[in-house]
């Protein structure tokens, strides 16, 4: 009897597409069978996810050796769209690829250990090579998001 696929849901957004990301997806497929899943959590609107959708999956696809899931969800609370993904799959895993630290909203508001509370093993994933291109000049201080 073959073995199922080790399911890991990616926990994306901005970073979708990085090569940090796709450096992980990679390693993970190496390591034996694994069906990956993309969720765009808090997309500003379907228009961005789609978007975000099209162009991250080919290139995680690509990483994967394999067709990889395009899921998302509208709305600003990205710990129920994981949630509720979590409970619509049947994860063994998430990765979470989430902007650099003094940038990213997930981390500021602690959002890995909030998504640790579904007892699945979590991996943050951060993204150096946005720290030139995500400045402070183009996103808002923390107070005001």
């Amino acid at each position: 009897m073959e073995a199922s696929p080790r399911r890991i849901l990616v926990v994306a957004n901005r970073t979708a597409a990085t090569p940090t990301l796709l450096d992980e997806v990679s390693h993970r497929a190496q390591h034996g069978l694994t069906a990956f899943a993309l969720l765009i959590p808090d997309a500003p609107s379907k228009e961005h996810a789609d978007w975000t959708l099209e162009l991250a999956l080919p290139l995680l696809e690509r990483a994967a050796g394999a067709p990889v899931e395009g899921l998302s969800a509208q709305g600003d609370d990205a710990m129920a769209a994981i949630s509720a993904a979590v409970r619509a799959g049947q994860y063994d895993e998430i990765i979470i690829s989430t902007l650099p630290k003094r940038v990213s909203r997930w981390l500021r508001r602690d959002l890995p250990s909030q998504v640790r509370q579904l007892g699945l093993p979590v991996t943050v994933v951060t993204s150096p090579e946005l720290e030139r291109r995500v400045g402070d000049s183009v996103l808002p201080p923390a107070g005001i998001r």
